[in-house]
């Protein structure tokens, strides 16, 4: 962040201008490419953090996207399989839909999906053990993309806690995160540019 780059002149966004939005946008763009370093440096905020589990939450990620990727999940898959618990760190009460909105323009509808109910679907593993309702993924049951967040939770998701697994350093996929963040599907700036 440059502190001494030009700034819009506006103190209300109401009086904004054509002029001031030429200098915001062309700031935006730059700040947007350095997506993917921010998002892996929150990753990297999960290291260290066990939280009581067998494993920190970075290895528990790693260690998910490594079971997809071998597994033969597209890139994008293993992307979302990566940063699938990324919102832990700010989300505690709801990491799942922190990581699906960090996802959501870059990734096919049925991934975001995936990633904003995992865990309500791995709550099938442990909910029972916390009174509460183990089978409350029940409420999906008619979804046509439940069973992709059932195998999810149940392939590479519930059994990404073992210190002994062969689990891929970060460094292998931070090429697939820079490719997935490089530019959105969907997203109502996508086509804003500056002049």
């Amino acid at each position: 962040m440059d502190a001494t780059a030009p700034r819009a002149s506006f103190t209300d966004m109401a009086d904004s201008t054509a002029d001031d939005w030429k200098v915001i946008a062309g700031q935006f763009m730059p700040y947007a490419a350095q997506l993917a370093d921010r998002v892996l440096d929150h990753l990297r905020l999960l290291d260290g953090d066990f939280g009581g589990f067998p494993v920190d939450r970075l290895t528990h990620s790693l260690q998910t996207a490594t079971r997809a990727e071998r597994d033969g999940r597209d890139e994008e898959y293993v992307v979302c399989a990566l940063l699938h618990d990324i919102g832990d760190t700010l989300g505690s009460w709801n990491h799942p839909d922190i990581a699906a909105a960090i996802l959501k323009p870059f990734v096919r509808p049925e991934y975001h999906f995936m990633v904003e109910k995992h865990g309500i679907f791995q709550g099938y593993y442990f909910f029972h053990h916390l009174g509460m309702d183990r089978n409350a993924r029940d409420a999906f049951r008619d979804d046509p993309r439940y069973g992709l967040v059932e195998e999810f939770c149940a392939k590479y998701d519930a059994p990404a806690f073992d210190p002994g697994y062969d689990t891929l350093p970060l460094s292998h996929f931070e090429p697939m995160v820079r490719r997935l963040f490089a530019a959105p599907r969907q997203s109502v700036y996508k086509d804003a540019a500056p002049e």
